[in-house]
């Protein structure tokens, strides 16, 4: 804002008022020389015309200066002017205060071009207004880079949302596919647990039967995993508590002592679908041979299964209150407890054996992220163990 009159300034070619030489004083030179457009308007005359411009706002707006002198600046203006931001400018003009703003203006040649001006009254040494100083900057350059961001981001926005669904019906076609492979390797898991159970009706009482009948168990643990995942909406996630309902139930309905209690307290815990398979095996493993071998001649007693969040990752405990691992007959046949200690070992995790005056308690923690296993259940070895978890 220039807050002192100064004879450059005056209007030329105005009745009412005297004319002073434009070019005289160095402020006069130098914004007449300035590559910046300028323009000054007196607010004084009818329709606020324009009194005087320098070279670069003819070069901007191709006009001559005596095609401008004595107009108001509206001439500039066409049917991509924003008329809202017009009407903020002639706001500013009538409560005599500064504005900045960007209009689409138009040259002689009926071209467009984004107009950033600057527009602030001049005051005279009275404070009155005298004119009003606008300078101002083609900003097309900048509205054009806009305008392409917009169209890029558009672009790019529209390339996301069709990679987005290119994912989401892979996604769908990879889910359906898994849902296809659970649900195949359920069934063919049930087909060769009742093929085993058949093996066993027809084998005489022994060892043999009894392994086929362990064997049989086991992989009806492992089929009712597949159908859990098969069911599930997610098949990436398996819920341990679910699994734990079925299986408390099943173990409970197939008991022969009605005095043995079996209680489980797990937690809703989403663990990964390859920790699913190795933590139904230790769960099966240790709470039915727990209830099978824990309770000798219909003794009463309890076992409980926990399964909790820890630091560490996941914590189950199995315990009986029965006669302890070292009251257990070995069974140089079983490979129970070398499957549990393999499988844990597979998970990273680590296992404690204790006896717990009376009974037993198996303490396992394994880091929930830990999901695959590094070795089939074929490589485990054989050995002579106490009762607990299997026979």
């Amino acid at each position: 804002m220039i807050d002192r009159p100064t004879p450059a300034y005056s209007p030329q070619g105005s009745p009412e008022r005297p004319e002073a030489p434009i070019g005289e004083g160095a402020f006069a030179a130098a914004f007449t020389a300035s590559p910046t457009p300028m323009v000054l308007t007196d607010p004084h005359q009818p329709d606020n015309p324009m009194v005087w411009a320098n070279d670069a706002f003819l070069t901007l707006t191709g006009y001559a200066r005596d095609e401008i002198i004595g107009r108001n600046c509206r001439m500039f203006q066409g049917p991509e002017t924003d008329q809202s931001e017009v009407a903020r400018l002639r706001a500013a003009i009538d409560a005599n205060r500064t504005i900045e703003l960007e209009l689409v203006n138009y040259r002689k040649d009926g071209s467009t071009f984004w107009n950033g001006m600057t527009i602030a009254p001049v005051r005279d040494a009275a404070g009155q207004v005298s004119h009003f100083f606008a300078a101002q900057a083609d900003m097309t350059g900048k509205h054009s880079l806009e305008v392409a961001m917009k169209h890029a981001n558009l672009d790019l926005e529209r390339r996301v949302e069709e990679h987005t669904a290119d994912l989401r019906a892979a996604l769908e076609q990879k889910t359906a596919l898994l849902h296809e492979v659970d649900h195949r390797v359920k069934n063919n898991l049930q087909v060769i647990s009742s093929l085993m159970l058949l093996k066993a009706r027809r084998t005489p009482q022994g060892d043999a039967r009894d392994a086929l009948h362990g064997m049989a168990e086991r992989i009806g643990a492992l089929s009712t995993v597949h159908r859990m995942l098969y069911s599930a909406g997610d098949v990436t996630r398996f819920n341990l508590q679910e699994f734990a309902d079925d299986f408390v139930s099943d173990l409970v309905a197939g008991i022969d002592n009605a005095s043995t209690e079996v209680h489980a307290e797990i937690d809703s815990i989403a663990v990964s679908a390859a920790m699913a398979a190795p933590l139904a095996l230790m769960m099966h493993e240790l709470a039915t041979n727990a209830v099978r071998h824990a309770f000798p001649d219909k003794r009463a007693g309890r076992v409980t299964i926990t399964a909790q969040h820890c630091a560490e990752g996941l914590r189950m405990l199995i315990e009986d209150d029965g006669i302890g691992l070292s009251s257990g007959v070995p069974n140089p046949g079983g490979f129970g407890r070398s499957l549990v200690e393999m499988v844990v070992r597979q998970l990273r995790g680590v296992i404690v054996w204790s006896e717990s005056l009376p009974g037993t308690r198996v303490e396992i923690t394994v880091p929930l992220d830990a999901i695959s296993l590094q070795s089939s259940v074929g490589e485990i070895g054989t050995g002579p163990e106490p009762y607990r978890p299997t026979q």
